[in-house]
């Protein structure tokens, strides 16, 4: 086993002492083998670790999998096979996650589950350790930023007035292409007025002088993520619009400068709307503080209030703070910062 499946076995004894897990979600296999899959299954032993799958994908899985048991399925579905492994190797308490099991999955599952197997519902197993980031992890998310740094200045040079929304999306989109990267998810490009949407879509309108334009990215770099926002001002500032900017900036610094091992995400969230309260802008931030990014652009933990996570060295967290006045602007201060041993390092340099 390597060390994340290691980690994984290591992790039974707190989920209702399950002797074995089966991993239905992609990005949760990958995380532990290394390989992208699809429509497989992985599960999980104290002694031995299985990848099922079908026809489809066995030769595949032969040439890019180490160390771990192929079952190729010879029943009907993944689940008659799952259960044909949990025979003879008497697993008695099948751990599964509820989130990643449709109700359809979830009816073979039982249907197939013999009865010396109980299934016993383990959620996030994975996830809590996907939240810390090894070495390799936060090399490649560096990567994901210095692309997203040439991007920005990218951006300085060509953007200007009297173009489109979408015309600035198919800049990003050649200089996507021409780095070999991929967006993590779907550009936030947004001016004027637009801006006060959290996630505008993408459309035709025209960028004006003396106007905000938001632009929110992320590079996609061996299935791991950035994630930024960048307020962009298109002629003279407004005094309105700065006032708001300096604030929303100023709640960012103070909520960064909490962070280290040991805090509460809550108090970190907490801490910014306090700041905006001051500058009477509290009521505009509907959403989060932010959130953790590797694998998948949302992850945890949450920098929410209704979060009860602690920060550890080696999470990834976004802090954002956003303010939206609809019918005028919005403006949101996004970077990513991880937990050090002592307090936290800006991976993105906070380049307004």
């Amino acid at each position: 086993m390597n060390n994340r499946l290691k980690r994984l076995v290591n992790e039974f004894p707190r989920y209702r002492n399950i002797d074995a897990l089966i991993i239905t979600q992609d990005v949760n296999i990958y995380y532990l083998t290394d390989f992208p899959t699809s429509e497989s299954w992985l599960l999980v032993t104290p002694q031995k670790v299985f990848y099922i799958t079908d026809f489809r994908y066995i030769q595949e899985a032969r040439e890019g999998l180490k160390g771990i048991a192929l079952i190729k399925q010879q029943t009907q579905c993944l689940a008659a096979t799952l259960f044909e492994l949990a025979k003879t190797y008497k697993i008695k308490r099948l751990g599964f996650d509820e989130r990643h099991t449709s109700v359809a999955c979830l009816k073979k599952l039982k249907g197939y589950c013999p009865r010396r197997t109980k299934l016993v519902p383990a959620n996030g197993v994975v996830e809590s350790l996907r939240e810390v980031k090894d070495e390799g992890e936060i090399t490649i998310i560096r990567q994901c930023l210095e692309v997203h740094a040439k991007a920005l200045e990218m951006l300085k040079k060509v953007v200007k007035p009297g173009q489109t929304e979408r015309q600035v999306l198919s800049f990003l989109e050649g200089f996507i292409k021409k780095e070999g990267v991929k967006f993590s998810f779907s550009p936030i490009i947004a001016s004027g007025p637009n801006s006060a949407y959290p996630h505008a879509k993408v459309g035709d309108r025209i960028l004006k002088n003396n106007e905000p334009l938001l632009i929110d990215i992320g590079i996609d770099i061996k299935g791991y993520k950035s994630d930024l926002t960048r307020n962009f001002f298109l002629g003279r500032m407004t005094p309105r619009y700065k006032q708001v900017f300096v604030a929303t900036a100023l709640a960012q610094k103070e909520a960064i400068g909490l962070i280290k091992p040991g805090v509460k995400v809550a108090d970190v969230d907490t801490h910014a709307r306090k700041v905006l309260r001051r500058f009477g802008l509290a009521r505009y931030f509907g959403h989060s503080l932010g959130h953790g990014v590797g694998l998948e652009i949302h992850e945890n933990p949450r920098l929410s209030v209704k979060s009860p996570a602690i920060l550890e060295e080696g999470m990834i967290v976004t802090v954002e703070p956003g303010v939206y006045i609809p019918g005028q602007f919005g403006v949101r201060v996004e970077d990513m910062v991880l937990v050090t041993k002592q307090g936290c390092e800006v991976l993105s340099g906070n380049y307004y």
